[in-house]
Formats: structure tokens, sequence, C-alpha cells
């Protein structure tokens, strides 16, 4: 078992975890509901008699012959996650000796909890950070998604012409990614001209022309792990300004990600996040661009937004093991807007980049 879930039950007589990437990080199986509750996982703690915690999968019929196929650790409860939580979960705390639990107060909804509060004693936990720091076999699976999004790219940009829509992109983007066995970690987002000044803007029917911005940020998922980038080329001829504010874009990212390397250098030196963000904000704050509207990173493994997150506000130490994206960006509304987005994934003592897409001016 996990050694931050073994310190979390010093605490509690079990552990209630309702978070669906919690869920999946923990029994590899991905295919419950993003938006029902189709599973809890329950933990409980060894006795001091010596017998050993139980790990029990309480979901319904449909899920129980494949868990028991995957999962062969978990004890499944096939009677429903929402009917245990109103019907059977006092019977079975009282027939496991559980007085005490803890739950993801973030995840449980305000109806499970005040289920849940009436029949047993409750203790919130906070798990956000509790995959932050990759295991070797995601790094690996991490890696696959990334090299397929960088084919992915090499490949969309071909298929940039004249007169095909934002959503036409998307359509050709997911394509792609599916014929390589993956699916996409997130609608993509394709951008021309004025709209790529919109960090997420709802790709619609506009059409490519002469001389426009392309701002693609897209991501791959595949064995439950995901990669995220994102990429500003020019469909024409580049105007002097879009180089500047290019280039300035590139120059933060390249000196957060030196800012890494530095630190990682230093013997006993934390690395703090919010640090991080701020190396790049300040830089294109320098050149004379807006402040960045949004923050510069933000981790991803099962989730493309996870821990650590690189804000200004962030508390977040970097450590060996994490993988974040570095994405610096100018909007300028009118204009258009440059953002570029790679993965870096910290070992001991240096950063390296994960995604290898090519960050220099593409004019096509």
């Amino acid at each position: 078992m996990n050694l931050i879930l073994k310190n979390l039950l010093k605490k509690s007589d079990a552990l209630l975890i309702s978070s669906r990437p919690n869920i999946i990080y923990l029994t590899t199986y991905p295919n419950f509901s993003e938006t029902e509750r189709e599973c809890f996982l329950l933990l409980t703690r060894s006795l001091p008699a010596g017998k050993a915690g139980k790990q029990y999968l309480i979901t319904d019929k449909r899920y129980s012959l494949a868990l028991e196929e995957i999962a062969k650790d978990f004890e499944i409860i096939d009677t429903g996650a929402l009917n245990f939580i109103t019907k059977d979960a006092k019977n079975f705390f009282k027939k496991e000796k559980i007085k005490t639990i803890g739950f993801e107060d973030y995840d449980l909804t305000v109806s499970e909890y005040s289920k849940l509060e009436k029949i047993v004693k409750t203790n919130p936990i906070d798990l956000r950070n509790f995959r932050a720091i990759k295991q070797k076999k995601e790094i690996e699976n991490i890696r696959k998604a990334c090299k397929i999004g960088d084919d992915a790219f090499d490949y969309i940009i071909q298929q940039l012409k004249l007169g095909i829509t934002e959503r036409e992109v998307v359509d050709k983007l997911e394509t792609f990614i599916n014929s390589k066995g993956a699916d996409v970690s997130f609608k993509p987002i394709i951008a021309f001209g004025k709209n790529s000044s919109i960090p997420h803007h709802m790709t619609e029917r506009d059409r490519l022309r002469t001389n426009q911005i392309v701002l693609l940020d897209f991501g791959v998922k595949i064995n439950n792990y995901c990669s995220d980038m994102s990429r500003t080329v020019f469909f024409g001829s580049a105007s002097a300004e879009f180089k500047r504010i290019y280039k300035t874009v590139l120059e933060a990212q390249t000196k957060a990600i030196e800012y890494i390397n530095g630190q990682l250098s230093m013997v006993n030196g934390q690395l703090f996040a919010k640090d991080i963000d701020k190396i790049a904000r300040q830089y294109i704050i320098k050149q004379g661009y807006p402040n960045i509207i949004h923050s510069v990173g933000h981790g991803v493994g099962i989730e493309v937004h996870e821990p650590p997150h690189l804000s200004p506000t962030s508390k977040d130490i970097i450590k060996p093991g994490m993988v974040f994206s570095v994405e610096p960006g100018i909007y300028i509304p009118g204009f258009g807007g440059v953002r570029i987005e790679d993965l870096v994934f910290i070992s001991n003592n240096k950063v390296e980049l994960i995604s290898h897409s090519n960050r220099e001016i593409i004019e096509l």
C-alpha cells in the first residue's frame, strides 16, 4: 500500500476514496463515469491483533466481472456506490469495527457527506498531491503520450491549408491520435488569427486565411496517462510583431527551465513552484507585454491538470519524480496570442523536456 495511505490510516480506521483519478491510480481501471458516482474505494487498517487491513471496491454489477479480472487485490461489493452510503454502510462499518473514516473532503458531495457523518465519525483528508510524484511506469506512459503528441503535431501542421476550419483541424487531429491507439486527453483547442488571444478559445467554424496565427493546444492519453502541449505557428509570412512576441514567449519558457536546472544543481536547495512562474512572468512583463493571464504550468498525469501548480500563489514544492508543464503566453486582444507549452520531468539533479516538437518559429 502507498506510504501516504498507510500514514493516513494511522488516524482513521478506514479511508473512503471517491475521486475517479485516485481510483484509477490504485486499480488501473478507467471505465467509471466521469460525471456519476459509480465507485468508492475503501481501505481498512490492520488491527493490533495482526489482522491485515482489507481493500474494497464498492460499485455495481455492471463492473463486477471486469474488476475481478483487473483489481484482484480488492474485494468487490456490487450493491451500488450510492446504495452503500444510503443503506448498507451502517451495518458494514459495524461488522468491520470501523468507528472513524477518512474521506476526500474536496470530492465527496454534500449529500454523500451528510449521510456518512450520521453513521460514523468522519475525518477529512486531502489527497490532491497524492499522485504528484510519478513512478517509473507512469513516466513511461507519459513519454508514450508525448511521443504520439509530437507525431500528431508534425502531422497536423501539414494539414493546415487555406480555407480549412478550426473544427476540421480538431477532427483531423483526433482521428490521427485515435489511429495510434490513443485518445485525446482533452478537447483540442485550435484558434486562428485573433481567436488565439483567448487561451481557452472554443473552437468554431472559422476558416484559415493567409497571414494568420494558428495556436494549437492538445494532449494525448494512453494507458490512462496524459500529455499536454501547445504550439503557435504562422500561416503565411510572419510579421515582425508576431516574431517579437514569439521570441519573448520562447525566451520566457527557456529562462524558466534554466532556472529549474540551476536550482536542482544547488545542494539542499528547495525549488518552489511559484518561483518558476515568477521567472517567466516577470520576463514577459519586462519586455512590455501584458501579464500572463493564466498560471505558467501544472502537473500532468492521470489528469491533464493536477499538482504541482506553477502560479504566483502556489505553495507547492517541486520534487524529483514530478511531471509538469511550462507554458508562458502573451495574448493581445484583436491581434492574437502565442503560447508554447512543453512537459518537463524532474529527476534528482536535472530537468528533462519530454515533449520534443519544434519550438522555433514555423511559417507555413
